[in-house]
């Protein structure tokens, strides 16, 4: 079976291998991309790349799991984790969400004042390494097909 994985937001579509974090450049979690946002100080929102449950919902990261079982996470930003007044939360876990819905929005820019990478890393839990298909480099739109798996 083949899952499509869209983009949760706009930016720089990159391979994993690219993020500045070893647990997602060596894809030890799973097989992805990952999306760099502009350069800006405006709210941007990260929505849902795929439609199912949130079983998991932090301020800086969010897991759904597909009809199929298929879990897909998101990691806003690189070692954002405990620095939730950098996030406003528009989910919560238990909720069923459709392709597009908000999740989690943030500055990218305040990310980055922190000396932080902005970077979105999407992946597909528990997948193979260098089994995400066709990703996108490049600039990439909210809702375009990201990768597939």
């Amino acid at each position: 079976m083949r899952t499509e994985i869209l983009a949760p937001l706009a930016g720089r579509s990159m391979p994993l291998s690219e993020v500045p974090d070893p647990v997602f450049s060596a894809e030890m979690v799973g097989a992805g991309a990952a999306i760099e946002p502009p350069d800006t100080d405006a709210a941007t929102t990260v929505v849902a790349p795929v439609a199912g449950s949130i079983v998991k919902l932090h301020p800086h990261a969010a897991v759904i799991v597909t009809a199929d079982g298929t879990g897909v996470l998101l990691h806003v930003g690189i070692d954002t984790v405990g620095k939730p007044d950098l996030f406003e939360v528009k989910a919560a876990e238990g909720d069923r969400v459709e392709v597009g819905d908000p999740l989690i929005t943030f500055s990218p820019n305040a990310v980055r004042r922190l000396g932080l990478s902005a970077s979105v890393p999407v992946v597909v839990m528990d997948s193979t390494p260098g089994s995400a298909r066709g990703v996108v480099a490049g600039e990439i739109a909210t809702g375009a097909v990201l990768f597939t798996i």
